[in-house]
């Protein structure tokens, strides 16, 4: 059962729609939520000389700071922030103390955006499926986030982790997969899933290890703060009118084999640690032909519409990191353009892991990304290596989607 909503413009969009319904899956509303301080490039250099002595290392990842792409990172705190100017860098109980009062505030902010957009009420919400890499509270995050939302006890709620930067991708597989078993039972689904990330804090870990051990790590330059939320529909049920953001049509999610030493996120008593290689944007590019390929057999109809190439959709790229985009431009033969909104998050925000794609997938349906494709890949990579891919539709009426020229071509 779809949702309800208004008639389709014409019979042509009337068989579009029923061509794409067969999982029923929408995405009913998106909310992203940044802090609203800044850090550029700048502040990193004097930060790290306030507690760190000029190393061959540390001047390393200062040379590179200034080629990262990025031109600021949004972060809860200026470099001043109590957290990150002790003698020691902060414990992981302290961070955790800072991450539920500022990440769950951001969460929650997210979600309400999210919500808002739907229309509908908290009361319909039927599960929550939530992610992050930069906490590991028992109970989680998501319960407070639930707590102060006001949702009730009886919520199905599920916390993912060990996901890292693919968590957003990762969560909204495992609310389709829930939503899917709701409509073989014939109930609505209507799954709030939830992203934060709190990285921020994190820079004096890294900076230590920078300097104990003489490493060139990369992750003190990449990471920003941010929570985004997507409200996941199965259609049952639903009556509030209003189109979609996006359907959900298909989904795929490989490990590549023996990458585990790649790229990680290890636990440690002063936090987490960013692992990641030289080797990763070659690995990630690499691995996302075989996969994309594997996503348009998941969804022939679009082989019916001859949507074959990478170069048929727009592409939501998690900006892991400027040669990671790059080099999924290079494998899959497309121009910049077809990441703008990947490029404009990772340029004005950074990278803020699992929460990034849902900031990527609200900003490319915004008025001054230009004209669109009506179908959108979501792809992201997470520690393993694991890659996440998702196929999704436009809908018409959305952000200003028709001065944005996104049309149906209509069927034949």
């Amino acid at each position: 059962m779809s949702p309800s909503r208004d008639p389709p413009d014409s019979p042509a969009e009337s068989t579009l729609d029923a061509q794409f319904s067969g999982l029923g899956l929408h995405i009913l509303g998106l909310g992203t939520e940044y802090p609203a301080i800044d850090l550029p490039p700048e502040d990193l250099g004097p930060f790290a000389k306030r507690f760190y002595p000029s190393t061959p290392a540390l001047e390393k990842v200062l040379s590179i700071n200034h080629y990262t792409g990025i031109e600021k990172r949004s972060s809860i705190g200026t470099i001043d922030h109590p957290i990150v100017n002790k003698p020691d860098p902060p414990t992981i109980a302290e961070l955790c103390e800072v991450f539920l009062k500022e990440g769950v505030a951001l969460s929650v902010a997210a979600c309400r955006k999210a919500i808002e957009e739907w229309g509908g009420s908290l009361d319909e919400i039927t599960h929550v499926v939530a992610t992050t890499c930069t906490n590991s509270a028992n109970p989680g995050f998501d319960h407070y986030v639930v707590k102060e939302l006001g949702i009730r006890q009886s919520v199905e709620k599920v916390l993912l982790h060990g996901v890292g930067c693919s968590g957003g991708l990762a969560a909204l597989r495992t609310a389709a997969n829930l939503a899917l078993g709701a409509s073989y039972m014939k109930k609505p689904a209507r799954i709030l899933v939830l992203a934060c990330e709190i990285s921020s804090v994190l820079a004096r870990s890294e900076l230590q290890s920078i300097h104990e051990k003489q490493e060139v790590r990369i992750g003190v330059l990449l990471f920003s703060d941010c929570a985004s939320c997507v409200v996941l529909s199965n259609g049952i049920g639903e009556d509030h009118g209003r189109e979609p953001v996006y359907d959900l049509l298909g989904w795929q999610h490989e490990m590549l084999h023996d990458t585990e030493k790649e790229l990680g996120f290890d636990v440690d008593p002063h936090g987490w640690k960013v692992v990641l290689t030289p080797k990763v944007p070659e690995l990630a590019a690499s691995s996302v032909p075989p996969i994309f390929t594997k996503l348009l057999r998941s969804v022939p109809e679009l082989s019916k519409r001859q949507l074959t190439s990478a170069s048929d959709f727009d592409w939501a790229l998690h900006p892991g990191g400027s040669t990671i985009i790059q080099g999924v431009e290079a494998t899959m033969n497309l121009t910049p353009d077809y990441f703008r909104a990947s490029y404009d998050i990772y340029i004005n925000h950074g990278n803020s892991s699992s929460a990034t794609i849902f900031s990527v997938m609200n900003r490319l349906r915004d008025q001054d990304m230009g004209k669109g494709k009506e179908f959108v890949v979501g792809c992201a990579f997470g520690p393993g290596i694991s890659v996440e891919m998702a196929m999704l539709r436009r809908r018409l009426g959305m952000n200003g989607a028709e001065e944005n020229g996104l049309v149906s071509e209509g069927v034949d």
